[in-house]
């Protein structure tokens, strides 16, 4: 009899269909031995190091959150690669993407490779580096890009700071010039930001956030990334897409762009949340109101969307506390993306298999992502188990981010994560860490 070693007995799993090229729900076994998926089958009586009798639960491809800020080095007091990776496994995500926006900015080898000497041995899912273009590493992006473990280059035409700040065109142009990979861009028009910064002085309420930070100023920039985009034939993969306008335009060139949303666009809108919460709903771009999200969820729907996203950018309450606009924008996400967008499964408003090509199939296949996001034989044996009936509550204290709140506090949900994976390993079962700092670097096709 074949041993292994790890059974995923009588599961409902999210399986890749080589036949039809698209995911499909099958009631099947899952054996995984030396790390990678080896068998799938109706019924496999094989013995194992480790069984898991997964009856009434449903087991998804490992999911990628492929935007977080995890602020390692330089901003640890708000998160580090540790306390990030911790709330990404709770949250069921097996492997990340981490953004530049760290002090000092990750726009050099050194750098880069100084974050990947900071995750080895601490991480609890695995990861990958965005490098961050700039003004002063135009030169070196083409190869910079071709780092092992570099999930590519992101460029902030908007709401950063220091050198990660591109609000030069020539600038942003020869980026867009320099190298092949798919370019990762904040899309909103810093001098139309600068001009209309007074609105939200004057009226010292988050409420304006939306207003401030309007449409004009994400399609202002979206459009001239477009253009360069096909100037150049550079694809570029446009974040966390908040605007109706933007979407209906985006549509119309998806041969050179793709594009992110995240869960709170879907689940939040204006101005209730910011009459409710505060500044814990002030992020860059922002929420907009019902109008803007009706229309997100028809892009989801019709494939304009390409990634669900978490955006994961935490701060602490002291600093959320400052006076709007001087408080800091972004919160923390990577843990409740799972469950928020399962209880929008639960609740009819999209698919479960097209939840999950959103964040696992399409991260997979847009960012060339090796051996990750499919439960196929020979893939890396990396799972998330959840359970679709389980009704839970999203709380503070169960937040593991260093920021320690949820704009979710207290919501309800239907939908859970019940056991994360990576390689064959539990790394969570059941709220709890019980194979901790297993995470491994990520590898992309050349």
């Amino acid at each position: 009899m074949k041993h292994v070693d790890l059974l995923l007995k009588d599961c409902r799993a999210l399986i890749f269909d080589s036949a039809t090229q698209q995911l499909k729900i099958d009631q099947v076994d899952i054996a995984v031995k030396d790390q990678l998926i080896c068998d799938i089958a109706a019924q496999l009586n094989f013995t194992a190091n480790e069984t898991i009798n997964a009856k009434g639960l449903t087991v998804l491809p490992g999911v990628i959150d492929s935007q977080v800020h995890f602020r390692e080095p330089g901003l640890t007091h708000k998160e580090d690669l540790e306390s990030g990776t911790r709330a990404a496994v709770l949250g069921g995500v097996t492997s990340v993407f981490e953004m530049p926006n760290t002090n000092p900015s990750t726009t050099t080898k050194e750098a880069f490779e100084e974050k990947l000497r900071l995750a080895k041995n601490r991480a609890h899912c695995h990861y990958a580096f965005f490098i961050g273009g700039a003004h002063d590493n135009v030169e070196q992006i083409a190869e910079l890009e071709k780092l092992d473990h570099c999930a590519g280059v992101k460029i902030f035409l908007g709401a950063s700071f220091g050198s990660l700040l591109v609000d030069d065109d020539h600038v942003f142009e020869n980026i867009v010039k320099n190298g092949k990979r798919r370019l990762t861009i904040h899309s909103e028009d810093e001098a139309r930001l600068k001009d209309r910064k007074q609105i939200a002085i004057d009226a010292a309420h988050p409420r304006a956030h939306h207003i401030w930070r309007d449409e004009e100023s994400a399609m202002i920039s979206t459009k001239k990334s477009i253009a360069l985009a096909k100037k150049h034939n550079r694809p570029v993969h446009i974040l966390h897409i908040s605007s109706s306008e933007e979407m209906e335009f985006l549509a119309q060139h998806k041969d050179i762009a793709t594009v992110e949303i995240l869960p709170q666009f879907l689940t939040l809108s204006a101005p209730e949340c910011y009459e409710r919460l505060g500044t814990l709903a002030q992020q860059n771009p922002p929420i907009r109101d019902r109008r803007h999200m009706e229309k997100l969820w028809k892009a989801v729907h019709n494939g304009t969307v390409d990634i669900i996203g978490s955006d994961h950018a935490p701060h602490t309450m002291e600093e959320k506390n400052k006076p709007y606009p001087q408080s800091p924008s972004g919160f923390p996400g990577v843990q409740t993306l799972l469950p928020i967008m399962l209880n929008h499964v639960h609740e009819g408003r999209l698919s479960l298999e097209h939840f999950v090509k959103l964040v696992s199939e399409n991260p997979r296949r847009i960012f060339k992502l090796k051996n990750k996001g499919r439960i196929q034989v020979g893939y890396d044996a990396d799972f998330t188990i959840v359970d679709l009936k389980k009704e839970n509550t999203i709380t503070n204290k169960w937040i593991a981010s260093k920021c320690g709140y949820t704009p979710f506090d207290g919501m309800k949900v239907t939908g859970w994560p019940t056991h994360t994976i990576l390689k064959g390993k539990v790394v969570m079962q059941d709220d709890q860490i019980i194979l901790p700092s297993t995470g491994q670097a990520l590898n992309f096709e050349r």
